[in-house]
């Protein structure tokens, strides 16, 4: 039996930005005597149901955009006469849709690190179950991901998880829902290890693809002062944190991280300047709305709004920190001026790159939780509960699925795609560029700018069909020419750094027999 790991995607572009780490994670938990798994990420090249056999493991994981998608791969393996087997945060929340519609013989929720090889012991045993829970793996028992099964010349950025979990709540988010607020911090020297490996593969920009790359803050420490026992444990998180980034800064130059963090960063001096040391230079930034009202209505009352907004954020780029903003349109305290105000704010404020979506209820979330509650009996397309999106074709699902109070639908859609081009228009883009120095690095940065313009903001809900079709072509083209500024020459012979005496002293405790 032959193990087939698909990620599925409605849409391909031949080359990729950054590689989907939990593919080959996966392929790291297939046991040795299963042989290599086949790989598939249809963000590059479709999957080919030909290449199934009968009595093959397929799994699919899926997130809710690209459910539909994952369904349908499901029930093509399942008529091949293959074991069909879901994951991914979708299938935690909803593992009898996956059965349902995507013809899932088992569903694995939660974290895939252990339990995957248990699954597929169970199969080849034919005592295969049909619910699986991984539950949440402590940062030790994370996997490192099967790199040297990576396809040659597809991806741009390598991608290495450091913590899992996030401390926040924010309405619109599911993170903290389902890998929980607890943080779970991987040991320092398995993230350097794993890095050492894209480096030496010739990645030389790598993605620290966690929930909340700061998990603990200065305020978080100061109110753990009157808990003793939480405060000692906060530090001890915290110091981790400038363990892990002293070890990435004597990594070779040339290597540049991006990573995910809260606002709240721009209050820690320390912190800031330890990631720009450790050559973390960009950080995707929630930022939300550029109004309190509407920080309010997502439950991010530690986000700043107006010009305080724009001095926090230009606090990152001064310490060598380039920000991409999220902005999310639809907000029931927007406006028709809203458009306009965060495209004038995301362009003053210095943010390198920034995202704006249209708010959309995923499950998991508090927002889906009121939406679902709140929503009209009865609303269907095609038979399909509008509270089901995620079920109806793409080119039927409504463009905004909550009634705003003051614009149409269409005037949000059409509001977040004219932001969409103020922002990334040619001449914001090289003005921004300057963010770097060399010719090769603002070639690097137009090009990458356009990129995520044709592969987001020209693919997403509030596009048009056609001009999905156009920015997939176009698409293709820019990923191949762009990968070829963001790699290097490989480095086989490159050396792990050495480890911190205080990670060796905590490693020498935790193997101290008790």
């Amino acid at each position: 039996m032959r193990i087939h790991l698909v990620n599925p995607s409605d849409l391909s572009f031949g080359t990729a930005v950054i590689t989907p780490r939990w593919l080959y994670v996966l392929a790291a938990a297939t046991p040795a005597r299963f042989g290599i798994p086949a790989i598939i990420d249809e963000t590059i090249e479709p999957f080919d149901p030909a290449t199934v056999k009968p009595g093959d493991v397929v799994g699919i994981g899926i997130h809710t955009a690209n459910a539909l998608r994952g369904y349908e791969i499901g029930r093509e393996a399942r008529g091949r006469g293959a074991v069909v087997v879901y994951g991914g945060i979708h299938s935690t929340l909803y593992p009898d849709e996956a059965r349902e519609h995507g013809g899932a013989h088992s569903v694995v929720s939660g974290d895939g690190d252990l339990v995957w090889g248990r699954l597929l012991d169970d199969c080849q045993a034919g005592t295969l179950q049909a619910s699986y829970d991984g539950g949440r793996v402590d940062g030790d028992s994370f996997l490192p991901a099967r790199w040297d099964l990576l396809p040659a010349d597809r991806y741009m950025f390598g991608s290495v998880q450091t913590v899992r979990g996030c401390p926040k709540h924010c309405s619109f988010c599911s993170v903290w829902r389902t890998d929980g607020q607890k943080p779970r911090q991987r040991g320092v020297s398995e993230v350097v290890r794993e890095v050492v490996e894209l480096r030496r593969k010739g990645f030389r920009f790598v993605l620290l693809a966690d929930d909340n790359f700061y998990p603990v803050t200065l305020t978080d420490l100061e109110q753990a002062k009157r808990d003793p026992l939480r405060h000692a444990t906060l530090t001890a998180l915290r110091q981790e944190r400038f363990e892990l980034m002293e070890r990435l800064a004597q990594l070779p130059h040339d290597m540049v991280f991006y990573t995910q963090i809260t606002m709240e960063a721009a209050e820690d001096p320390e912190f800031l300047t330890a990631m720009r040391r450790a050559r973390i230079h960009g950080a995707l930034v929630g930022v939300e709305s550029v109004t309190p009202e509407g920080l309010k209505a997502v439950f991010k009352n530690f986000n700043d709004a107006g010009e305080a907004l724009v001095t926090r954020l230009q606090t990152f780029r001064e310490h060598g920190v380039h920000v991409l903003g999220s902005f999310i349109f639809g907000l029931p305290t927007d406006t028709r001026s809203t458009f306009d105000a965060t495209a004038d704010l995301a362009l003053r404020s210095g943010v390198a790159f920034a995202q704006f979506v249209m708010l959309t209820p995923f499950p998991g979330t508090v927002d889906f939780n009121k939406w679902e509650r709140e929503s009209t009996a009865g609303a269907e397309v095609d038979g399909v509960p509008l509270t089901r999106y995620w079920l109806i074709p793409s080119s039927k699902r409504p463009k905004l699925y909550t009634p705003h109070p003051v614009m149409t639908a269409d005037e949000i859609r059409q509001g977040t795609q004219s932001t969409w081009d103020r922002f990334y228009a040619l001449p914001a883009i090289w003005q921004r560029s300057t963010c770097v120095k060399s010719m090769r690095a603002r070639l690097a940065f137009v090009l990458i700018s356009k990129l995520y313009r044709q592969m987001y903001a020209n693919t997403g809900i509030a596009t048009d069909s056609a001009r999905v079709s156009r920015s997939v072509q176009w698409a293709r083209w820019l990923a191949k020419a762009a990968r070829l500024l963001f790699v290097a020459a490989p480095m086989p012979d490159l050396a792990e750094p050495p480890e911190p005496a205080a990670e060796t002293e905590r490693r020498r405790l935790a193997l101290r027999p008790i």
